[in-house]
């Protein structure tokens, strides 16, 4: 945690600490949260937790954020399309509209942790300046002026980013099962 605490705010701090304690596994950050283009109390939180044992760690993660029982859904994530390296997981979403915290949270299989920690922690290295630029631009649009609606933020933003790896973007699929 110590590569986001300066952005995290206090609040944010204590959740992800009591996070931590309850699971007794670490939380790994990705995501805006590594990048320049954060915005405090208005980005979301991606986080990845690796364990043993998915579906103890979803049901002990539904009782601490007491969330519904098909609050997470498998999802299929394929790393690189031109591998094969496929691994599959579990993505829900944390909100605390009160402290203005949301939370997309993943959950693998430790032995999948080096091919997602890799793919997590070097995809901020790789974005331009420019780029990080017109993010920062589409979400003053979005989250300060509220001039651009969610579905063409989210749109712009997935574009941007897509540019910057072209057909390196990995491919993610959620199953509602």
């Amino acid at each position: 945690m110590a590569n986001v605490k300066d952005k995290l705010t206090p609040f944010e701090q204590v959740f992800f600490n009591k996070l931590e304690n309850y699971l007794d596994k670490p939380v790994y950050f990705y995501g805006s949260i590594l990048r320049d283009d954060y915005f405090p109390q208005m980005s979301d939180i991606d986080i990845d937790i690796f364990t043993d044992n998915e579906n103890s760690t979803i049901t002990m993660l539904q009782n601490f954020l007491n969330l519904p029982n098909n609050a997470f859904k498998k999802c299929i994530y394929r790393l690189d399309k031109n591998t094969s390296t496929v691994v599959k997981g579990y993505k829900g979403v944390y909100v605390d509209e009160d402290n203005k915290l949301t939370v997309e949270i993943s959950v693998y299989n430790e032995k999948n942790k080096p091919d997602i920690m890799s793919e997590h922690q070097d995809k901020p290295l790789k974005i331009p300046y420019y780029i990080t630029c017109l993010l920062i631009f589409i979400k003053v649009l979005h989250y300060q002026l509220g001039l651009l609606p969610g579905v063409y933020y989210r749109s712009w933003k997935n574009l941007l980013i897509g540019t910057c790896f072209k057909n390196n973007q990995p491919d993610f699929i959620t199953m509602d099962i």
